[in-house]
């Protein structure tokens, strides 16, 4: 699905009402200052992957505010990721303040108040995905709140290069391919953010988070293997078993309970690809679970349906 909003042709009247609902309806709510209210243009287009959606967003100068007040009524977190190619946007959230200009791109979390401003016309790309998908593929986003990353090389370059290439091929896709691209984005979007070494040093200590990333990378490759376990994943990284549960400690989770959780997000990716003609037992032994009607009650209370009653829902 696409969509497109504008305020071209509006009387100038209506035109802040119209983008409040605009920004709203395609992010989340969020109060809005204008510098010029009745001179305002703004224009918002949005393509649909799947559960991932990619926007671009010209407009004159306003600054965007997300309030407690908006925080009552959402349920579910959400991550923008927002790519400048025209002029410097600042962006500021737990106290920790971000200016990021074109060949750098930021990240927002909707669960936390903050501020978003440009000051001179702004051409934004802006791609929303849900906290649970992103936080299934690197462990804790929200702490690269407070980060520009870089988006003219490596793997944010090619980040960056798939969302001005998407929309012209948007129209030739299929609703399965969509979903597709939508996952790779989040994959490319996670190798950007690994890549960047304050990856390592943006929360504790700088030792103590190399030691998680590596614990991380090495369970994501592992996941299949049913004999995982705590000491499997001490000797791999090079640490005692000891220290591992102590890592995790830090985590508010155990590693046992986080494994589960990325098996089951592994599971529900495999199970709402309406490509994949595996069987829910298939997917379930292939992700290292051992039991079919044990991971059915894990992923019912995890995600408040059956495996059958979600890949249902996806078809």
């Amino acid at each position: 699905m696409k969509t497109n909003i504008t305020t071209s042709g509006l009387p100038p009247a209506s035109r802040s009402t119209h983008w409040h609902q605009a920004i709203a309806d395609t992010y989340f709510p969020l109060d809005l200052i204008f510098r010029d209210s009745d001179n305002f243009n703004g224009n918002l287009t949005s393509w649909f992957f799947g559960d991932v959606s990619l926007s671009r967003l010209t407009a004159a100068p306003t600054m965007y505010r997300r309030l407690p007040r908006h925080l009552v009524a959402e349920r579910d977190e959400q991550f923008l990721v927002t790519v400048p190619a025209r002029s410097e946007v600042r962006f500021s959230q737990c106290g920790k303040e971000v200016r990021c200009n074109p060949g750098g791109f930021i990240l927002e979390r909707s669960d936390e108040p903050y501020e978003f401003s440009h000051t001179e016309d702004t051409d934004l790309w802006v791609v929303k995905m849900s906290s649970e998908k992103l936080a299934g593929r690197i462990r804790a986003p929200d702490r690269f709140c407070s980060l520009q990353f870089d988006a003219s090389s490596g793997a944010g370059g090619l980040f960056a290069d798939m969302l001005h290439l998407l929309p012209n091929r948007f129209d030739t896709m299929t609703p399965e391919a969509r979903t597709t691209v939508g996952q790779q984005l989040i994959d490319l979007l996670v190798l950007s953010l690994q890549a960047d070494e304050r990856t390592l040093t943006s929360a504790n200590s700088s030792v103590r988070e190399a030691h998680l990333t590596r614990i991380e990378s090495f369970v994501r490759q592992a996941l299949h293997d049913r004999e995982l376990d705590p000491e499997t994943v001490a000797a791999a990284c090079g640490i005692s078993t000891r220290y591992l549960h102590e890592l995790f400690r830090d985590t508010n989770q155990t590693l046992g309970q986080w494994i589960r959780d990325q098996r089951l997000a592994a599971c529900r990716e495999d199970l709402a690809d309406r490509t994949s003609r595996q069987t829910i037992a298939e997917i379930a032994y292939h992700w290292g679970f051992s039991d079919q009607a044990q991971f059915s009650r894990a992923f019912r209370n995890h995600y408040g349906l059956s495996p059958t009653e979600f890949r249902s829902c996806h078809r």
